[in-house]
């Protein structure tokens, strides 16, 4: 009996209110929109971009590939809208190296684009069978399910300030690796380096007076060459980032850190404030024993009792 009253209560919604009629209306309907969406999988390489355009129902509107530059993805976004209409496209891609510049192209030419987690969206949609046109519509299948994995994306001067970061890092490790390899070919021809700054003036001249055959000299010499370059652009880096780094909204919570310059905790206390008479040292990070643990003893604490002690640290750090 409950099945069939189910049943009825089930069919009584179907047939809709007494005295009427039910009409669906969509939500784009309602609110004034485009007509329809569609649902864009993308699919980024080297030469094209895959895309896959999906109704809401799930229909296949359009499978395709267009170049993966400006004028390429300009060119797809006026002939979906010269085909299909004013139509509202929802998009999705994974987070690669370009995905971010289709992101932007498109953004600006009215779509709505959203960068997938590469990793989750292989844990959504484990195929056996992948390629570029199923990546396309397995992206699709996603946002017009709106299951899609989006990430964050920061903001442009954001970008820039990590690429400068990058790049720095970059042009130091470079460079430390030329200096090691200098080291290395002095050490494995029995050269010592009795000065201490061997990329000095002075190491410089030692380095031109030694014996060394070649094609090793040749390439000490030219190891040695090559450090300017990047000492002169990590300098230049240095400078742009303490100039762009002055109105950051981070250095008033920074310069608050004890220990930080500017900053008044680091201050010392006057002489006669300290009950042995002689002066505290303005931060922990400038006495070794804020690395080695305090030797006064401590009250001993539930934290004390641990079988693992938990390692100092400092504050200013």
């Amino acid at each position: 009996m409950g099945t069939s009253r189910r049943l009825r209560f089930v069919n009584v919604m179907k047939e809709g209110l007494l005295g009427g009629t039910l009409c669906v209306s969509s939500k784009n309907d309602r609110e004034g929109g485009p007509f329809h969406v569609l649902h864009a999988g993308l699919d980024l390489s080297r030469t094209r971009l895959d895309y896959c355009l999906l109704a809401q129902d799930g229909e296949r509107v359009e499978v395709g590939a267009a170049a993966p530059d400006g004028d390429g993805l300009a060119g797809l976004a006026r002939r979906v809208e010269r085909e299909h209409g004013p139509v509202e496209v929802r998009a999705a891609i994974e987070s690669m190296n370009g995905a971010r510049f289709v992101h932007d192209t498109l953004e600006r030419c009215g779509w709505e684009v959203e960068v997938a987690d590469a990793v989750k969206v292989k844990g959504l949609a484990p195929l056996a069978c992948k390629t570029d046109k199923i990546d396309a519509w397995v992206l699709g299948e996603l946002s017009r399910r709106d299951l899609v994995p989006a990430i964050w994306l920061p903001s442009f001067e954001l970008r820039a300030e990590r690429e400068r970061a990058r790049w720095r890092l970059f042009l130091v490790r470079k460079r430390s690796s030329l200096k090691h390899r200098i080291h290395a070919q002095l050490l494995a021809f029995g050269h010592r380096c009795p000065v201490s700054d061997l990329f000095g003036r002075a190491g410089r001249e030692l380095l031109a007076r030694l014996e060394f055959p070649e094609p090793w000299r040749g390439g000490v010499l030219a190891a040695v060459a090559m450090i300017d370059d990047p000492d002169q652009q990590v300098a230049e880096i240095d400078r742009e980032l303490k100039a762009a780094g002055v109105d950051h909204h981070y250095i008033p919570l920074l310069t608050s850190i004890p220990g930080s310059r500017g900053s008044s905790a680091t201050r010392s206390p006057p002489r006669s404030a300290t009950s042995t008479g002689s002066a505290r040292p303005e931060s922990c990070a400038a006495t070794p024993a804020c690395a080695q643990g305090s030797t006064s003893p401590a009250p001993r604490t539930v934290a004390a009792s641990s079988p693992t002690p938990a390692p100092n640290t400092c504050a200013g750090r």
